[in-house]
């Protein structure tokens, strides 16, 4: 055993952990994707060469803003940026050379090894949903709570195409805002072994992060190895607030992952044309990635794009249209050219419900991310009414539907088998195949079947209460609820684990802003 082994391996957690393990559910969990098919190459090599060029000139002549943050300000000055205020001017070619000492790719620890994921090359890794203060089920919409929070990382351990149980799946509005993280993180460390992503509304929560992940893995293991993935906004247009650059200078410095993302609203918080907004985006990228490698030359980092167009008539984001799919594929494009993981994608959608325009616009933006090369998706499942819901019953039909893109990620088999000569040959003219062997053989595995969707005759859907998806998802999430078991855990670790948040939440008072 080396020291940079996880505590967890050391320590095998007694007879009660051996035994949890022995009783527990047994379900499957899907492998990340590993493409077997092409990246659709949108943008011809003239317009990838002068939006770089274009991103070059905005980053040396317009600049970006690192408000509240001297020592910001006195890094880039070190590294040769013009600072003029708040506003740092990159001379051409410095952020893309910073930018070169970023992994390609890099593997994400989780606590149960066979689930590790590798973000970069040709994987796709899909988290669900993360941010929205509001939740939906049968019941309607609310405030969400600490308890829906509980439900989601549950039903995300649960959900087989979902590789990652992410981090905000909604924002539990009924525990304090300064102590919520630590509940959060402790629910996606305990209710699932899948990886995880960290807090970054305030440095100091992300050092928390840092310290339950030096409890659960063992300081060894975290100072050498990747176990976060946090989510690092980009305030657009230009401007990289203190808060977010906090937490990445937190993670940075300890060798965890960010998604450096652009959060663009097209028309609205970058300009209306697709060149225009790709310009803006791989600006703000190749900053902020940058300033990664200023606080730590190599840290793991991925190159976000959350881009959506905007309704000019009410204002509102709109979501599954092609400009979005175009923006998606040129900024996948962009990061392959920086060698860098991409992230973008997922089940996006502004409808209030999960009805026919929900459906829709996820499906345009889930075949996007796959074909556009998209390597960390995150919002893959439960995405509702522009990010501001999160939907127990979108949760799984999305979670269903990821299947899809597992399938498709394969691409054709060519092998003896899949050609069926003997097949053929059998069944001669005339005849049918549902009897022949090579069916037989291979029926089983043939095709994907979704756990939710209704395939049934008429007569037979009709007895059985003419249910819709919404209907058939809600007894989905029951299900899976009704059938979780908490996966195992060293008693000595989840021990320390619950005196470290009890210690935390001790030491301050509740505040709700």
């Amino acid at each position: 055993m080396t020291a940079a082994e996880p505590r967890r391996r050391a320590r095998g957690g007694g007879g009660a952990a051996r035994r949890a393990e022995r009783t527990a559910v047994s379900f499957e969990t899907a492998k990340y994707i590993e493409r077997k098919i092409p990246n659709l190459e949108l943008l011809s090599e003239e317009t990838l060469q002068i939006i770089e060029a274009n991103a070059e000139t905005v980053l040396a002549e317009i600049g970006v803003n690192f408000p509240d943050n001297p020592a910001a300000l006195a890094r880039w000055k070190d590294a040769g940026a013009e600072i003029d205020g708040e506003r740092v001017r990159i001379p051409r070619g410095l952020a893309r050379k910073l930018c070169a000492t970023a992994p390609s790719q890099f593997t994400q620890h989780a606590r149960n090894p066979e689930k590790n994921v590798v973000i970069g090359g040709n994987n796709l890794v899909i988290a669900p949903v993360y941010g929205p203060p509001f939740v939906r089920d049968e019941n309607g919409r609310r405030y969400a709570t600490m308890a829906d929070f509980q439900k989601f990382v549950k039903l995300g351990y649960m959900s087989k195409w979902l590789h990652h149980s992410g981090g905000t799946v909604c924002e539990p509005t009924d525990v304090p805002v300064n102590k919520r993280h630590l509940d959060m993180l402790l629910a996606h460390m305990t209710l699932s072994d899948k990886p995880f992503m960290g807090s970054v509304t305030d440095p100091s929560r992300a050092q928390d992060s840092v310290e339950m992940c030096e409890i659960l893995f063992g300081k060894d293991f975290v100072r050498d190895h990747t176990v976060m993935t946090s989510l690092i906004n980009v305030n657009s247009p230009l401007t990289f607030d203190d808060v977010m650059m906090g937490a990445l200078e937190v993670y940075a410095a300890h060798n965890q992952a960010c998604i450096v993302s652009p959060f663009i609203v097209g028309g609205a918080m970058a300009p209306v044309s697709v060149v225009g907004t790709l310009t803006q985006v791989l600006a703000e990228a190749m900053a902020g990635i940058a300033y990664s490698q200023l606080v730590r030359p190599g840290a793991p980092v991925i190159f976000g794009a959350f881009v959506t167009s905007i309704d000019m008539n009410s204002g509102a984001p709109t979501f599954g249209t092609p400009e979005a799919t175009q923006i998606l594929n040129g900024a996948g494009q962009l990061a392959r050219r920086m060698n860098l993981p991409f992230r973008s994608g997922g089940g996006l959608c502004g409808s209030k419900l999960p009805d026919a325009q929900a459906a829709y616009e996820t499906a345009n933006t889930l075949n996007a991310a796959l074909l556009g090369g998209v390597n960390f998706m995150l919002h893959g499942c439960g995405w509702l009414e522009g990010g501001l819901v999160a939907s127990f019953e979108k949760f799984v039909l999305d979670a269903d539907q990821l299947g899809v893109l597992h399938h498709l990620a394969k691409g054709v088999a060519m092998d003896e088998n899949a050609q069926a000569m003997d097949a053929l040959r059998e069944v001669g003219p005339g005849g049918h195949f549902l009897g022949c062997d090579h069916t037989q053989r291979n029926f089983k595995t043939a095709f994907w079947r979704t756990e939710v969707l209704d395939y049934k005759p008429f007569e037979t859907w009709d007895e059985e209460g003419a249910r819709d998806s919404s209907t058939l998802a809600t007894i989905r999430v029951q299900k899976l609820l009704d059938t979780y078991q908490q996966p195992p855990m060293d008693p000595d670790i989840l021990a320390a684990l619950q005196a470290f948040v009890a210690e935390k939440k001790a030491a301050v008072e509740d505040a709700f802003t």
